[in-house]
């Protein structure tokens, strides 16, 4: 039989005057296929020039009256597929997203896992509900894979779809795999549906990653003492704190924690760039 939501062959049954009727290749050689067998391809899809028994690549869908209906137009999710979809609407059963189809995608509110307006860019996964309806949910983790090639330091690209207090902030790398910034390694404010470059920090025993929205420390310590030495420069070669400093007043002048600020201090003063009196005072050298 065919299959909902996803691409497939299927062969030319008969032409009628609206378009093609397809059947699975093993009902192909079948004179008269039952009703539930066979699948309408709209005219307008239709190759003009097809004959019993062509094949075609189609995506089978529901139409507005939940029959199913094949397009030869690429849909932007198919089945248990990952990905960023954009709202059209919410009405009084959930929200309707743009997949690329004619018919909209619903997303049920009990399938959001915070409210969503329209016009706001969503991750979602696809999938078919108990009566078989093709639907999208913003639990997107079942269907993420563990099966990435990544390697330890490998710089990847994802989407933030859930934070927690507990674990921190997880991450669907390139839309299909499952991914973890520690809560340790979040060190200020994370946007659901952000699209961030991250570090593979390691790979788990079961393949998931774990992520680091910081580069090595070897790299942002050169990073962090420039930026402390064009900060020295504004305040006339000497800043108004110390590393004593409470890690409050530091984050806020520096956007640094005290660590990362003592350590990009230490590089200053070991390059001979700066020196800090005995009362603490960093000038410029």
């Amino acid at each position: 039989m065919f299959e909902l939501a996803k691409k497939q062959t299927l062969y030319v049954e008969k032409k009628v005057e609206f378009g093609l009727y397809l059947v699975p290749e093993e009902l192909k050689e079948k004179k008269v296929p039952a009703s539930n067998e066979h699948v309408l391809l709209p005219g307008k899809y239709a190759p003009k020039d097809a004959h019993r028994g062509d094949a075609v690549e189609v995506f089978v869908y529901l139409d507005s009256k939940d029959r199913p209906v094949a397009t030869t137009v690429k849909p932007l999710l198919s089945l248990h597929e990952v990905g960023m979809l954009t709202v059209k609407e919410v009405g009084k059963i959930g929200a309707f997203l743009d997949w690329g189809l004619e018919k909209d995608l619903l997303l049920p509110f009990s399938e959001q896992t915070r409210p969503v307006k329209k016009g706001e860019r969503i991750l979602v996964a696809l999938y078919l509900d108990k009566s078989s309806r093709i639907c999208s949910t913003m639990n997107v983790y079942p269907y993420l894979s563990t099966a990435s090639e990544y390697k330890k330091g490998d710089a990847v690209k994802g989407i933030i779809y859930e934070t927690s207090k507990n674990f921190g902030v997880f991450v669907a790398v390139d839309g299909k795999y499952q991914g973890l910034i520690p809560a340790r390694e979040v060190k200020g404010p994370v946007a659901i549906g952000e699209e961030v470059t991250l570090r593979v920090t390691g790979v788990r025993d079961d393949g998931k990653l774990n992520l680091s929205l910081h580069k090595p420390a070897y790299l942002e310590m050169d990073e962090d003492a420039e930026k402390i030495f064009k900060l020295l420069k504004s305040y006339d070669g000497v800043l108004p704190f110390s590393e004593k400093a409470s890690p409050e007043v530091i984050a806020r002048e520096t956007g640094m924690s005290k660590n990362e600020f003592k350590r990009a201090v230490g590089r200053l003063y070991k390059e001979r760039r700066i020196t800090i009196s005995e009362d603490g005072k960093i000038r410029l050298v």
